[in-house]
């Protein structure tokens, strides 16, 4: 049986990132994440890696980029307004086929906002997070022990399609604290990087790492090679929890700490007879829009419910196609959902529906 230990999940980023093979970290601090540099401050150095706390968020990414070119396992964190100034550099990354991990422990907004927790990053993560066209593969786990286990996935991943990965996480999952076991095995299967500039001792030609093209036919093949690389993502790496769908009536949509409240409502609503179900996406980009039109067979309506004014809420209306009708419930600014709000809201939808 693995070991488990008490922790915090922005400990564990950092810890499972370490146990996953990555070797430097450039960040700066800011609330609700800077565990996650604390925490590497201390390790890496302990395994011979690299920490760095950059004169800003700008220079941190900037760094990130040089040392995913090398072929380094390179990891950075934030809080949303950090990640807003990261984005100019998250494009130029996703431009030169780099992977690498990016944490976003988010905060409430917009602007500076307040260090409560919040999901209000769902569009910048999913749709907007810099530049140009490109995507990144977005994770969005509901425990600390999931923390850990989609860590890796990102690292592994990201490295499998030449993609950056961001975990899309919220103050409350980076402050609580839970049980959580890491895999015995350290990560050193880590796939060639035949394309890293990483010196060649006149042994191959020279690597160059690039995302400027100024003839518009030839970016515009770098982007749809990209873009076919993405389809393959979409088809293969989507991810997601159903929970007592098969005779849902009703479909709860949530993510991360939502979807967890969610749940517990769930449960009291069966209680009351009322036939509710989750589908929880973990990631959030590719979004599990396949998975839930199946569910359109069987479910009379949707109910979004997340930390926000209703982002993903659009996702699912996409997915859904006007064939369902889809609610939303939600709390903003740094406000949590309660769960006896939500469960109001289940049995409105319950009686509209009789």
């Amino acid at each position: 049986m693995s070991k488990k230990f008490l922790m915090k999940g922005n400990e564990v980023i950092a810890e499972a990132a370490i146990r996953s093979g990555c070797t430097m970290f450039f960040g700066y601090p800011i609330t609700p994440q800077t565990e996650v540099a604390a925490y590497m401050s201390k390790r890496l150095p302990e395994i011979g890696g690299v920490y760095l706390q950059a004169e800003s968020e700008v220079s941190a990414i900037n760094m990130v980029l040089g040392a995913a070119s090398a072929g380094r396992r390179v990891m950075t964190s934030s809080s949303s307004p950090g990640i807003s100034l990261k984005s100019e550099g998250i494009s130029y990354i996703a431009a030169s086929d780099l992977p690498c991990v990016i944490i976003n422990v988010q905060r409430a907004g917009p602007g500076l906002g307040g260090i409560q927790p919040s999901q209000a990053d769902y569009f910048q993560a999913t749709k907007g997070l810099g530049h140009g066209d490109f995507h990144l593969m977005v994770f969005a786990p509901s425990s600390v022990q999931e923390i850990a286990d989609l860590i890796k996935t990102a690292f592994d991943l990201s490295d499998k399609y030449r993609v950056p990965s961001l975990i899309l996480a919220d103050g409350i999952m980076g402050q609580m604290m839970e049980p959580v076991s890491f895999s015995e095995e350290e990560s050193t299967d880590q796939p060639d990087k035949g394309w890293a500039t990483s010196g060649h001792d006149n042994k191959r030609a020279p690597n160059i790492v690039n995302s400027l093209y100024l003839t518009p036919d030839e970016l515009e093949k770098t982007v749809i090679e990209r873009y076919q690389r993405y389809d393959v993502i979409a088809q293969n790496e989507v991810l997601f929890e159903k929970y007592l769908t098969e005779d849902a009536d009703i479909i709860v949509v949530a993510y991360g700490a939502s979807s967890r409240i969610s749940k517990s409502v769930i449960n009291t609503a069966r209680e009351k007879g009322i036939k509710v179900g989750i589908l929880r996406p973990i990631t959030l980009w590719p979004f599990p829009t396949q998975a839930i039109k199946e569910l359109c067979k069987t479910a009379k309506s949707f109910l979004c419910v997340e930390m926000s004014m209703g982002q993903m809420v659009e996702d699912v209306r996409l997915a859904v196609e006007g064939v369902r009708p889809v609610s939303f419930y939600g709390r903003t600014g740094g406000n949590t959902p309660r769960p006896e709000d939500i469960l109001h809201k289940i049995e409105q939808l319950n009686e509209e529906e009789k």
